[in-house]
């Protein structure tokens, strides 16, 4: 449990798979039905994680980067289309964890680090102003920290520092939830103290903030 932890005076949450559900395995079958083949193997291959790379970290637009996937699976379809694929991994966002982080605002000191793109930022957004009329997500932290907008991205060093130096934050002090190991073990190499949140296990409500 959480409660264990000492000395903690400042959270860093991540976004998909900590505050909001997500699922991989459905931008894949969308691409499928839109008639991409063996997408498991496409995107695993080396090019296309590195073109996923470069729209999270905002180093392409969002229409070089349709354009890419046109390209790399042979695909003759709209932009909504391909937005609509990308996007299918974003589910849902219970109200009790927003509930959940603006009750740790008031107790901490808390920030969003999230690996994202400009595609999935604006669904979220759509999403929360339709579902709970929030118009400033970004209002639930002190400050927010997304991959496309500083051109960095987790697990990499830089962007866990970004966030320490830039707010005068003690690693130490510090807590990091996150649902990719690969994530923790970046934080934990500079001394933040960190939870892995095992999504088929437990969700953030579970871990006694």
């Amino acid at each position: 449990m959480i409660l264990s932890i000492k000395n903690i005076k400042n959270i860093i949450f991540d976004l998909g798979g900590v505050i909001i559900n997500i699922d991989h395995s459905l931008t894949i079958n969308e691409f499928e039905e839109l008639g991409v083949k063996d997408v498991k193997k496409l995107f695993a291959q080396p090019e296309q994680k590195h073109l996923v790379d470069l729209l999270d970290k905002g180093m392409i637009s969002c229409a070089d980067f349709r354009n890419e996937i046109r390209r790399i699976t042979h695909l003759q379809c709209e932009d909504y289309l391909i937005d609509e694929a990308w996007n299918a991994l974003l589910l849902d966002l219970p109200k009790e964890r927003l509930d959940l982080i603006q009750k740790t605002k008031a107790r901490y000191r808390t920030f969003l680090l999230s690996n994202t793109n400009e595609i999935h930022m604006d669904t979220i957004h759509k999403y929360l102003q339709k579902d709970y009329g929030v118009s400033d997500f970004e209002s639930y932290f002190e400050k927010t920290y997304l991959s496309y907008k500083v051109n960095m991205r987790k697990p990499d060093a830089e962007i866990f520092k970004l966030v320490l130096e830039e707010n005068n934050l003690k690693a130490s002090e510090t807590l990091f939830i996150d649902d990719t190991r690969e994530h923790i073990e970046g934080a934990r190499k500079l001394g933040i103290q960190t939870y892995w949140l095992d999504i088929n296990k437990e969700c953030i409500l579970d871990i006694g903030l």
